[in-house]
């Protein structure tokens, strides 16, 4: 064998070895090193997805409405935000008056107390009428809806008959209102063991029995990874359902182009089954924001 091959064999055995974990885990291998000198707002012109990016898991230790600001900054036009009750909404006001940002989505009803509980259907309906006139004041087109943690003595079956019962209940507000309600799938193998509804297939089931414009998908495709795989063949199974899509990578839930997942062929499959939507960047950055925003970028633009 030449010298050089068992050179090349050697150290690419010995990366192998250094990169993987006892027990098949593998170690995160950083991402290549990003251009500091790169245009942010010409990476974003030259991307087909706008990003809208999630204010929870980005540009900590600032006031909310300040986060705003910066995310206009790094060149994002959309935010997405988790519950909205702790927030001040003429602050958020006046932030996206100066910058001209837009939301396009928050948390309405989280996992507790758990929609799949036909006791907490009348809260659930009373916070959905709420949600929608607050959103309705920042002119927010999409509000999450999470189904709820494992009820106590409740099959999974009755208890996504429960979601569609009270989903069914809210959509003519949402209807109204013209704020659509997405049910978020989560994953139980990593984040969310004990969440009742994991996986597109449930999801879908739902919102066609539910059948309003008004109540569609979170498709977080962080949660439908490590859930499901096959991205893009679920994708296209469920696109008529689909309201919202989501971006992190895995394993380390931080943004595209840290993990496991092609991002840029994923999100092109859903260009070319026809979304146009914003797409959520829940997740956490690996760098600085500039960083994690440059390496967002390239790896989801084809």
């Amino acid at each position: 064998m030449p010298s050089s091959r068992r050179t090349f064999l050697r150290t690419s055995a010995g990366a192998l070895a250094a990169a993987t974990l006892p027990g098949g885990l593998t170690a995160h291998v950083s991402a290549p090193e990003q251009d500091p000198s790169e245009d942010l707002p010409a990476l974003h012109a030259a991307s087909k997805t706008s990003f809208a990016l999630n204010l929870e898991m980005w540009l900590g230790g600032q006031a909310f409405e300040d986060r705003i600001r910066q995310a206009a900054a790094l060149g994002y036009k959309y935010f997405e935000f988790w519950p909205w009750r702790n927030k001040d909404l003429q602050a958020i006001q006046m932030a996206m008056a100066e910058t001209g940002m837009k939301p396009t989505q928050f948390t309405a009803w989280g996992f507790v107390p758990g929609m799949n509980d036909p006791q907490n259907h009348s809260a659930f309906v009373k916070e959905v009428q709420a949600s929608c006139e607050f959103a309705k004041q920042i002119d927010c087109p999409m509000m999450t809806i999470v189904g709820g943690n494992d009820q106590p003595g409740m099959t999974q079956p009755q208890m996504h008959d429960h979601i569609i019962t009270g989903l069914k209940l809210a959509a003519p507000i949402a209807e109204e209102y013209g704020v659509m309600m997405i049910l978020e799938a989560m994953n139980i193998r990593r984040d969310h063991k004990g969440h009742c509804l994991y996986g597109s297939p449930p999801a879908i089931r739902i919102c066609q029995e539910v059948n309003s414009p008004m109540v569609k998908i979170n498709w977080d495709l962080y949660h439908m990874q490590i859930s499901e795989g096959d991205l893009c063949g679920h994708l296209r199974e469920g696109i008529e359902q689909i309201g919202y899509l989501q971006v992190a990578d895995h394993p380390g839930r931080q943004e595209p182009g840290t993990g496991e997942v092609n991002f840029a062929r994923v999100l092109r499959e859903a260009w070319e089954l026809g979304y146009r939507k914003p797409v959520g960047a829940e997740c956490s950055p690996s760098e600085n924001p500039q960083a994690s925003t440059r390496r967002l970028l390239h790896a989801c633009t084809w």
